[in-house]
């Protein structure tokens, strides 16, 4: 396998190796910056990403607004529902209470009208 270079509009060809392994791949360099091919994108493909993960971040920004919203008005729903059951729950009691009120004070009035009535005779 041999490999070429570009060295003043000329092509070098590398022999074989050394080693006399065809099948190596040659090494790059270690720093990472002249290894990916980011910065070779021109700049409107690389606005239209940023326009792209822009959309979608407001996309899931809206999805997880909405999440929540609906997460809340199902809280207050069911706060709303154990208010009411709580209220109704405490009317009954106090009706049988008020009955039993008003049962008293018929009792007491009929001791009362019977002592007048016995009184008179």
């Amino acid at each position: 396998m041999a490999e070429t270079e570009i060295v003043n509009n000329k092509k070098l060809t590398q022999g074989s190796r050394v080693s006399g392994k065809p099948w190596k791949t040659e090494k790059k360099s270690l720093n990472i910056s002249l290894n990916h091919k980011t910065n070779q994108l021109g700049f409107n493909e690389r606005k239209q990403r940023q326009e792209q993960e822009k959309l979608v971040k407001q996309k899931l920004a809206a999805m997880k607004e909405e999440k929540i919203n609906e997460k809340k008005a199902k809280t207050e729903e069911r706060k709303k529902r154990q208010e009411e059951k709580l209220e109704k729950e405490r009317y009954q009691r106090l009706a049988e209470k008020y009955h039993k009120k008003k049962v008293e004070r018929m009792r007491r009035k009929e001791k009362r009208n019977k002592l007048l009535s016995d009184g008179k005779k």
